[in-house]
């Protein structure tokens, strides 16, 4: 397939796709959401994506067990070059009830860095991000260029936290998620303010929870207490973990942490599709929760919230 044929098919297939699942939405939303100031060059947490990396003969299996756990719906294979560079890459596409992934299955090695970045944010403007992430503390650590469905960049924070940046020539328009996943982010406590100062600014976001005495066995550190830093944003939601980085496997490894309504069932459904429970179901108070491994590895959080009375 020549590249001309991958973008056209590509950019047809993610708006046909995202069409089938939200019919009655039109660009005006994408539109509304732009004109909130208060946003920035965010455009809304559904628009966001986990960014994960299988080989490509575990592609389908982790996109039927993801969705088999958590609901939704997975693109249909797209092979195409999502780099500055020349390389392949199979994509798929999941919109669940939870979050978004965007999923690489590369023929190819992959290029550097990329398969470090965490997230990819979808922005109103590249241009005016890129200047707004450098004003707040980020480093471009590569510089824009096009893909076939519009623009990327990756930043870097001076944790060591990586992100894509990415901008669409045709808007896209999504339903609101059910839930909001939580971007899952540990830093040392060198670094810790100074992240969290930084993205909050970028991200006109806000801190909602800054606990410098939460229960170290949420990360299976009983006995331990770490700090537990809630982030709020346009973006999304993001809970930073401050620690000694003397973390027990799988902790620190996972990079969303998904919200259920049920865990227990959820884990259940999880088991049946092939998932690996890796840390069972633990009480932290507020919610539930427990830690998954998908196939192809993928290692994510799950939680539910308990009810207040």
């Amino acid at each position: 397939m020549n590249l001309i044929f991958n973008k056209k098919l590509m950019l047809k297939s993610i708006v046909i796709f995202s069409m089938a699942l939200q019919p009655s939405l039109s660009n005006s939303l994408f539109a509304s959401e732009q004109a909130n100031k208060n946003s920035g060059v965010a455009v809304g947490s559904q628009y966001d994506s986990t960014h994960v990396y299988v080989a490509p003969s575990d592609l389908d299996a982790f996109a039927n067990s993801f969705v088999a756990t958590f609901g939704g719906q997975a693109s249909k294979p797209i092979v195409s070059n999502v780099t500055p560079v020349n390389s392949s890459s199979t994509f798929r596409y999941i919109m669940a009830p939870v979050g978004m992934l965007s999923v690489f299955a590369y023929q190819t090695p992959i290029p550097f860095p990329f398969g470090q970045e965490r997230y990819g944010y979808l922005v109103s403007n590249m241009d005016q991000a890129l200047k707004e992430a450098r004003a707040a503390g980020a480093e471009i650590m590569v510089e824009p260029f096009k893909d076939p469905i519009g623009r990327d960049a990756i930043i870097q924070w001076p944790s060591g936290v990586k992100m894509q940046l990415y901008w669409h020539f045709t808007p896209p328009s999504y339903a609101p998620l059910k839930t909001i996943p939580e971007n899952r982010i540990y830093v040392s406590n060198d670094r810790a303010d100074e992240f969290v100062r930084d993205y909050v600014r970028f991200s006109h976001g806000k801190v909602v929870e800054d606990n410098k005495k939460a229960n170290g066995a949420e990360i299976g550190r009983p006995g331990y207490t770490f700090r537990r830093i809630r982030i709020e944003s346009p973006f999304g939601k993001m809970l930073v973990m401050v620690t000694d980085e003397h973390l027990p496997y799988p902790f620190g490894y996972e990079l969303t942490g998904y919200q259920v309504d049920n865990l227990a069932d959820t884990l259940q459904k999880a088991a049946n599709a092939n998932a690996k429970i890796l840390s069972k179901l633990y009480d932290a108070g507020d919610r539930n929760t427990a830690i998954l491994q998908f196939p192809g590895g993928y290692i994510a959080e799950v939680h539910d919230l308990k009810k207040t009375k």
